[in-house]
């Protein structure tokens, strides 16, 4: 899974697009389209065809205008991945609920399972490293969003934040993880289990005698779920990080 990287286009000129800072042109027509079409065209051919499918030339084309035109609007591709962040960070966000402090398992629980989905849905966002952040509207308000799930808990801000990113990136190899599975399928054309099932009969024919626990667990748990159940190992290691945040809660409830 090749990866492209955030943030390497004109940082201000990336934020007043994002937040609708940006001046337009003072002469000339008025533009036939706006940024947000742009974006909205350009995450919808990634959620279809990938990232990699992504130029400058398919979005202009998709939005009916001429290939030089997108400039007129956004400076260059580096510059669109960090508003394509953004903006498919916003599709999937409706009202902010509303959180019980008392239910912060849930509560968790739905954020944490809300950003696996978005990962899922979005598979692309998986192959752009993201080492500085996107501060956009939409991402700061999924970030707000995730941050209040934790409030109300005695956590003081610092706590808050790194709990949130202890679920997120716990979230983000486990949704990886289930990517991975759908892009190797695609180019393989074997899903994991018919792998699985292709590789079997030469695996039975290895001596497993210098690997005892291995050879213990492994039929065990290839036999109940081949290469895994995505959904199980998610919830397994989201109920350990829930217990993990339970001692540091109760621990500042006693404090």
């Amino acid at each position: 899974m090749a990866e492209d990287i955030a943030g390497r286009g004109d940082p201000i000129r990336t934020l007043q697009l994002m937040w609708g800072r940006a001046e337009g042109p003072k002469r000339g027509p008025k533009a036939k389209v706006a940024v947000a079409d742009l974006v909205a065209a350009a995450v919808a051919i990634a959620d279809a065809e990938g990232i990699e499918a992504v130029s400058t030339r398919r979005v202009a084309e998709a939005v009916g205008i001429s290939p030089m035109s997108f400039y007129t609007h956004i400076p260059d591709k580096a510059v669109l991945l960090d508003l394509m962040l953004d903006g498919a960070a916003g599709l999937r966000i409706e009202e902010a609920p509303r959180f019980d402090p008392a239910q912060w398992r849930a509560n968790v629980t739905f954020v944490a399972s809300a950003f696996r989905e978005f990962y899922i849905t979005h598979p692309w966002v998986l192959q752009i490293s993201t080492h500085r952040p996107v501060l956009g509207p939409h991402t700061m308000r999924a970030y707000d969003i995730f941050l209040s799930a934790f409030e109300g808990l005695g956590l003081d801000e610092v706590e808050m934040d790194m709990s949130v990113t202890m679920v997120a990136n716990y979230v983000h190899g486990a949704a990886r993880d289930v990517a991975r599975s759908r892009m190797v399928k695609e180019q393989t054309g074997l899903s994991d289990d018919e792998w699985w099932y292709t590789i079997a009969p030469f695996l039975e024919t290895i001596d497993y005698t210098p690997y005892p626990v291995a050879a213990r667990v492994g039929p065990v748990v290839g036999e109940l779920y081949g290469l895994g159940d995505p959904d199980r190992a998610f919830n397994f290691g989201l109920e350990r990080i829930l217990e993990g945040l339970a001692i540091l809660i109760e621990g500042k409830a006693k404090a």
